[in-house]
C-alpha cells in the first residue's frame, strides 16, 4: 500500500510498502483519513532516532490518525463498518503488571506507532486492536480526531493535577503539548491558566482561549512574573511542558504552597531538584508519560465544543505532498502549531 517512509535520516518518501496485515477476531482495519506530524515525528526525521529507539531500517511514520472503518473481526460488537474513528496508538501486552494495575501506558511492551521497530500509520490502512479504536460523533472532522492523540496527553496532566474550580495553573511551554495542556486545565476547572515561552506567535494563538494569559519570558524571569499577577502566592498547579533543563530547579518556586507540579516535557539530561525547597513548601511532583484511558473523555470534550482544537491546526497538506509537510513542519515557524497530512475527505 502507499505510505509515508522514513527510509532513513533525512530521507522520506511516499511509496508503495509491502506490509500486510490480518485482521483478527478482536481487530478492525481502518482507512486512514487524516495523520497530524507529532514533533516524535520530525525528531526521528532529523536525527534518526529518539534515545535508543533508532530507525535501521525503513520505518512508516505517524502515530496521531483518524479514519474509517472498512473491516471487523468476528468479536467486535461496539463497531461497525462505516464508523468514523480515531485510534489510540499504544497496545500494551494486556496482561502484564502494568496494565493490570491500571497503567497500561508504562508497560516496558507496549507497541507503539512509529516508534522503531513499529510501523506507524500515515499508509492508506492499518489493522488495529477494536479496544484502543474509539468512534467519533459526526459533527467530529478527521482532522479533529486526529487531534485527540496530542490532546489527551494534555488531559492526562490535568486529570493527574487534581484541579479544583477556580484553580490557577501555570504552563511553561507553549507548543503543541503545552497550549493543549492549558485548555485541558481550563476544561479542568483551572478560572486562570497562566502560559509562558519566547515565542510570541504561539503565545498569540493560545492566548486565543478565554481564560489563557499568555506571558513572553525573553528576558524575564517567570517567576517573578507569576508572583507578580498572584499577589505573591503562586499557582495551585505547574505544569512545565518544555523540557528546558534550564528551567530547573527555578520552575518550582513559581508554585503555591501545596501546589502540585507535573512533569510533561522530558529533558536531555539529569536535572537538579531542590527536595528541601519542595518540603518546606509542601510541593507534590507528578510525572506522566502518554496518558491512560483518556480517549473517551478528550473526544467527548471536543464533540460537545468544550474544546476547540480546530484552530491549532496550521496547515493542511495532501497525502502525496508528505514529503514537502514534513519540511514544513521541521521548518519550525514560530505560528506552526500543528501540521496535518490528509489522506481524504
Amino acid at each position: 500500500m502507499k505510505a509515508l517512509v522514513l527510509e532513513k535520516q533525512l530521507d522520506l518518501d511516499v511509496r508503495d510498502y509491502p506490509i500486510h496485515e490480518t485482521v483478527g477476531a478482536d481487530d478492525v482495519r481502518i482507512q486512514i483519513k487524516s495523520c497530524g506530524i507529532c514533533g516524535s515525528d520530525v525528531h526521528y526525521y532529523l536525527k534518526g532516532n529518539i534515545g535508543n529507539f533508532v530507525v535501521k531500517e525503513p520505518m512508516i511514520l505517524g502515530h496521531e490518525a483518524s479514519g474509517i472503518v472498512t473491516e471487523v473481526g468476528s468479536n467486535v460488537t461496539h463497531l461497525r463498518v462505516g464508523d468514523r474513528v480515531c485510534m489510540e496508538p499504544g497496545i500494551p501486552d494486556l496482561h502484564s503488571r502494568e496494565t493490570l494495575s491500571g497503567n497500561y501506558n508504562i508497560d516496558p511492551a507496549v507497541r507503539f506507532w512509529a516508534t522503531p521497530p513499529i510501523h506507524g500509520c500515515c499508509r492508506e490502512n492499518v489493522v488495529h486492536p477494536a479496544m484502543f479504536t474509539f468512534r467519533i460523533p459526526d459533527n467530529m472532522s478527521y482532522d479533529e480526531g486526529a487531534m485527540i492523540e496530542p490532546l489527551s496527553i494534555g488531559m492526562e496532566a490535568a486529570k493527574r493535577a487534581r484541579i479544583q474550580p477556580g484553580d490557577t495553573a501555570l504552563v511553561n511551554g507553549a507548543g503543541t503539548i503545552g497550549i493543549m495542556t492549558a485548555i485541558s486545565a481550563l476544561a479542568g476547572g483551572c478560572s486562570t491558566v497562566y502560559i509562558a515561552d519566547i515565542k510570541q506567535k504561539k503565545l498569540d494563538i493560545a492566548a486565543t482561549y478565554d481564560g489563557i494569559v499568555a506571558i513572553n519570558t525573553k528576558g524575564k524571569d517567570v517567576v517573578k512574573e507569576i508572583m507578580d499577577r498572584t499577589e505573591g502566592m503562586g499557582v495551585q498547579h505547574v505544569f512545565e511542558c518544555s523540557g528546558f533543563e534550564g528551567m530547573f530547579p527555578h520552575i518550582f518556586e513559581a508554585a503555591a504552597p501545596g501546589a502540585n507540579v507535573v512533569l510533561i516535557g522530558i529533558p536531555g539530561n539529569p536535572v537538579p531538584i531542590d527536595i528541601n525547597f519542595l518540603q518546606q513548601r509542601g510541593i507534590t511532583i507528578k510525572t506522566i508519560f502518554r496518558y491512560v484511558n483518556e480517549y473517551p473523555a478528550s473526544i467527548a470534550q471536543v464533540g460537545s465544543g468544550k474544546i476547540d482544537v480546530k484552530r491549532l491546526i496550521s496547515k493542511v497538506y495532501p497525502f502525496e505532498k508528505s514529503v514537502e509537510a514534513y519540511e514544513y513542519a521541521a521548518a519550525g515557524h514560530e505560528d506552526v502549531v500543528k501540521v496535518m497530512i490528509r489522506l481524504g475527505e
